[in-house]
C-alpha cells in the first residue's frame, strides 16, 4: 500500500465526519487544510529502513587494538558509510569476547586461529577467518620467576587463560624442549587475562605464568626476577590473530554480510598501512596504544614481536600457502589431545577445516572453520 492510499484509508472517516460541518457553519478552509495535509503526507519520501548493524568484539592485544581507534578514528564509519551499514566495535576480555560470539550476541571477533578452532567450531558454529592480521612473533610468552627452567615447571603452578593458546604455547614449549612426557604434570591455574598481572605480581609464591603482551610488558617492567623462558617467536606462524565472522552472516540473503566483510575489511587495510608507517602514522600508533592504556613506547615495542601482515598481498600470501595448513595441523591435533574439539568428538577430522584451495583438512562434511582470502584479495585489488 503507497503512502496516499494508506493515508487516504486512515482519514477518509475523519474527513466524511467533517462534511456535515462545513455544510453546517460553512468552514469551508477546513477541509481544504486536511487535503492539504492529505497531500504532504502523500508525497513526502518513505521513511528509510534502519541500516543493517553489526557488531565487532575486540580484546586487548597488540594486534587486535587498532580496532579501537579504527572506530575512533572515523575510519570505520567512513567505510561502512560507503556500503550502507553501521558497525559497531565492543571490548572484552578475550575469553567473554569468544563467549559471547559464541552464543551470537555479536556478529565477528578478533581471536587467534586455535579459539577458532576449538571454540565456535567446536560448538557447531560455522566460522569464517575474513581477515588474517598478523602472528605473535614474541608476544606470547612463558615468564618464571627465580631462573626456574622449563624442566622444573612440572608440580608448579602455572598462571594462564586456559584454553587458549597459552596453554598451546606451554605445551609447544615443553614439546619442542624434549619434555612432553611430563606436560601431564603441569598445574594449570586458569586466570582471566584482566586479573592475570596483579594477582600474579601481588603474590610472590606465584612463581609462572603465560600470557601475552602487553600483560607480558606490563609484569616485566616490575623489574625483579620475572624473566621469559620460551616466548611465541620460536614457532613463527603458529599463533594467528584473525577476524571471524559467523558464516551465517556473510550468507544473509539481502547482501548485508557481503557489504560488511568488504566495510571492515578496507577499514583495516587502511589503519594497518598507518600503522606500518602510513600517512597518520603516529596518530594510529598513539590510537592504539590509548586502546589499552598503553604508553606509545610500550606499544610500539609490542608491535615489534608481532608479525603484521601489513599489506593485503602478504596476507592473502600467507592464507594460500601450504604453511598455513601445516600450522594449522599442529593446532588441530593439540585441540584434539586436550578434548577441546568437544567430549563427542572421536576424530580430529570431525571439525574440519576448508582453506581457500578449497582443500578440506578433515570430513568435508563437517567444514566448520573457513579461511577465506576473497575479501582481502579485494583489498589487494584495490577493488574495494
Amino acid at each position: 500500500m503507497n503512502a496516499l492510499s494508506f493515508v487516504s484509508k486512515r482519514l477518509a472517516p475523519a474527513i466524511n465526519r467533517l462534511v456535515p460541518v462545513k455544510t453546517a457553519i460553512g468552514k469551508g478552509p477546513c477541509i481544504g487544510f486536511l487535503v492539504c495535509l492529505l497531500l504532504a503526507i502523500a508525497q513526502a519520501p518513505e521513511a528509510k529502513a534502519a541500516a543493517p548493524t553489526f557488531t565487532v568484539g575486540w580484546s586487548v592485544y597488540a594486534g587486535w587494538n587498532p580496532y579501537y581507534y579504527m572506530a575512533r578514528s572515523g575510519i570505520l564509519k567512513r567505510w561502512a558509510d560507503k556500503y550502507g551499514i553501521v558497525i559497531k566495535v565492543q571490548r572484552f576480555d578475550y575469553a567473554a569476547s569468544l563467549d559471547a560470539f559464541v552464543g551470537k550476541n555479536i556478529d565477528a571477533c578478533t581471536m587467534t586461529n586455535m579459539e577458532a578452532l576449538d571454540m565456535p567450531a567446536a560448538a557447531g558454529i560455522d566460522s569464517t577467518a575474513l581477515i588474517v592480521g598478523d602472528y605473535s612473533n614474541g608476544n606470547d610468552a612463558v615468564l618464571a620467576r627465580n631462573n626456574l627452567t622449563l624442566a622444573q615447571l612440572p608440580g608448579k603452578r602455572i598462571m594462564l587463560v586456559q584454553k587458549t593458546v597459552s596453554e598451546y604455547l606451554l605445551e609447544r614449549a615443553m614439546d619442542i624442549n624434549g619434555l612432553s612426557g611430563q606436560i601431564s604434570q603441569l598445574r594449570l591455574m586458569n586466570t582471566s587475562d584482566s586479573d592475570l598481572v596483579g594477582a600474579f605480581l601481588g603474590n610472590q609464591g606465584n612463581q609462572v605464568t603465560v600470557t601475552w603482551k602487553p600483560l607480558v610488558s606490563q609484569i616485566l617492567a616490575q623489574g625483579g626476577s620475572v624473566k621469559p623462558i620460551f616466548d611465541s617467536s620460536k614457532i613463527p606462524g603458529e599463533i594467528l590473530d584473525l577476524l571471524v565472522v559467523r558464516t551465517d552472516v556473510l550468507q544473509r540473503p539481502d547482501g548485508s554480510g557481503q557489504r560488511f566483510a568488504k566495510a571492515i575489511t578496507g577499514a583495516w587495510y587502511e589503519t594497518v598501512a598507518q600503522l606500518a608507517g602510513g600517512p597518520g602514522a603516529d596518530q594510529a600508533i598513539n590510537g592504539s596504544a590509548a586502546a589499552s592504556g598503553d604508553s606509545v613506547a610500550s606499544y610500539k615495542e609490542q608491535l615489534r614481536t608481532t608479525y603484521l601482515f601489513s599489506t593485503p598481498k602478504m596476507a592473502v600470501d600467507f592464507a594460500e600457502s601450504p604453511t598455513i595448513k601445516q600450522k594449522m595441523d599442529l593446532v588441530r591435533q593439540f585441540c584434539f589431545r586436550h578434548q577441546l574439539l568437544g567430549q563427542n568428538i572421536s576424530s580430529v577430522d570431525d571439525v574440519a577445516i576448508r582453506y581457500p584451495d578449497s582443500t578440506v583438512q578433515g570430513n568435508s562434511q563437517r567444514v566448520r572453520l573457513r579461511f577465506d582470502s576473497s575479501f582481502m584479495k579485494l583489498a589487494q585489488q584495490g577493488k574495494l
